[in-house]
């Protein structure tokens, strides 16, 4: 189950045009000064991530810019992620007032099936100039079910390449070469120098707890929403495919067991509830693989503490996935739909906003090195910050946001310029509906449970049990899954011009 959730959605996704920071539109005007001589609204804006000291402080100061644009103020609602679906479950379904939430791609159908999400169409022609200009209209287009809009996709990064992180400072100590690195085969050189010279340190992890080594973090395909039917290469004439009976699937599991076997792997890779990233940072792991873009060396190094080097194994591709990963609904809860899109519309726009719920309060969280780089304050780093969420991506408009003194000054630049070139997946639009075949996905993902994790950290003999895992998903009616998900990717492409 989780290999779907992060395929579908997910590292770590943007948008293809910079933004002007805090212009208005006439129509932005007018609606501002009708809201204006509206009584005052605070929009409720539910989001993940852990509560933060200086959280009051900072929408205080979000606040004075917008109760004076539209007399509306915030009231900033962070879930931390345990607790994440649970608690939107039960918002979403009592009558509990949150007017912004953050949707994710693999939860996003079901909550428009249960009509807990308003469409938004209409609204962003009303408010929404500056979301429209932030976002390419494919990837507007790409939230649509059927021919209504329910959420609109974080600018950020909108495809994604695949390959491996490494620990820089051991692959300088030990002269590994990184052009050498082309495919997945080239890494058990690599891997063995680790091992001989660092036998307290695992050469491979998974990225994540409860994830497999390559979840996430290597995929040649477009997951189509769930993992479950599959279209290899972006393409394969938009026929749908069983991942897990082709010879791909079956080359990775006989690496991953040569991996296991020969001790780059943890033994208890399966069981782990172990980050990646932790073990790396403890000292316990040197690498593992990740869906990467611009600038992800840094933002590794950043999360991880040390400094981390890359090397990309895919070609980048932009999926339905990649871009609905992250976006922004307003639940049929909002009291005032429409001043909750003024207030969406102003984090895809209004530069200042966007800063402000992405690092603080300058002075206080950061401090500016020039007018769009900045830095921490001095006794102020990542640990005792008493405001940093880390998610700029998460905020709305990405392209807005100031860059991090450690980080490339063109990275956005180079975000940009990713997006735009990045390869479209032939069915890129297409938002399959799981609700037909409902019972055989519960019964197919009883089997993932089963088998998926083991035989994909190489725990698993895949001679053996690969066989067995196969005959297991067909008897839970996976096969009905993929025509019926094959039929409803026929009808979309009808439909596309």
């Amino acid at each position: 189950m989780k290999r779907r959730i992060m395929q579908s959605g997910l590292a770590i996704v943007m948008t293809s045009v910079m933004v002007l920071a805090g212009c208005s539109t006439k129509s932005e005007e007018t609606s501002s000064s009708s809201a204006s001589s509206e009584s005052p609204y605070e929009v409720v804006m539910a989001f993940p991530g852990n509560d933060q000291k200086d959280l009051l402080a900072v929408q205080d100061e979000m606040n004075k810019i917008t109760k004076e644009k539209f007399n509306t103020t915030v009231k900033l609602t962070p879930i931390s992620v345990s607790a994440w679906q649970q608690q939107t479950n039960l918002m979403l379904a009592g009558n509990e007032k949150v007017d912004l939430m953050l949707t994710y791609a693999n939860t996003y159908g079901t909550q428009v099936a249960k009509g807990q999400l308003l469409p938004l169409d209409d609204l962003v022609e009303k408010h929404g100039s500056g979301i429209k200009k932030a976002l390419e209209p494919y990837q507007l287009a790409a939230t649509k079910i059927g021919d209504k809009t329910y959420a609109i996709p974080t600018a950020r990064d909108m495809a994604a390449n695949y390959g491996i992180v490494m620990r820089k400072d051991l692959v300088e100590k030990y002269k590994i070469d990184l052009s050498n690195i082309k495919t997945l085969n080239d890494m058990d050189a690599v891997f063995q120098v680790i091992k001989n010279n660092e036998p307290n340190m695992s050469p491979v992890v998974p990225r994540s707890p409860g994830l497999s080594i390559f979840t996430g973090g290597y995929v040649t395909y477009d997951s189509l929403g769930d993992g479950i039917g599959v279209l290899p290469n972006y393409d394969n004439n938009m026929k749908v495919m069983d991942w897990y009976e082709t010879p791909e699937y079956a080359d990775q599991l006989n690496v991953l067991r040569r991996w296991f076997q020969a001790g780059f792997i943890p033994k208890d890779a399966a069981t782990s509830k172990a980050d990646g990233r932790e073990l790396v940072k403890a000292n316990k792991a040197f690498s593992y693989f990740a869906n990467m873009k611009p600038g992800f060396d840094a933002q590794e190094s950043r999360r991880v503490g040390k400094p981390m080097v890359s090397v990309q194994m895919t070609p980048a591709y932009s999926t339905t996935g990649f871009i609905d990963l992250m976006m922004w609904s307003i639940p049929k809860n909002s009291k005032d739909p429409d001043r909750a899109m003024m207030f969406l519309d102003q984090l895809y726009s209004d530069k200042q906003l966007y800063n402000l719920l992405a690092w603080g309060i300058e002075g206080k969280h950061y401090v500016k090195k020039s007018d769009n780089v900045i830095d921490y304050p001095q006794g102020v780093d990542v640990k005792n910050t008493s405001y940093n969420f880390n998610a700029p991506w998460m905020f709305g408009n990405q392209f807005l946001s100031y860059t991090w003194s450690t980080e490339d000054p063109d990275g956005l630049k180079k975000l940009d310029e990713f997006n735009k070139s990045a390869k479209k997946s032939k069915a890129l639009g297409f938002i399959y509906n799981v609700d037909p075949v409902k019972t055989e996905m519960a019964s197919v993902n009883n089997v993932l449970t089963e088998f998926s994790i083991g035989l994909e950290t190489g725990t698993l003999d895949p001679v053996e049990n690969l066989p067995i895992f196969i005959s297991k998903l067909k008897a839970s009616g996976i096969d009905k899954i993929i025509s019926e998900k094959q039929k409803q990717l026929d009808e979309w492409a009808k439909t596309q011009k």
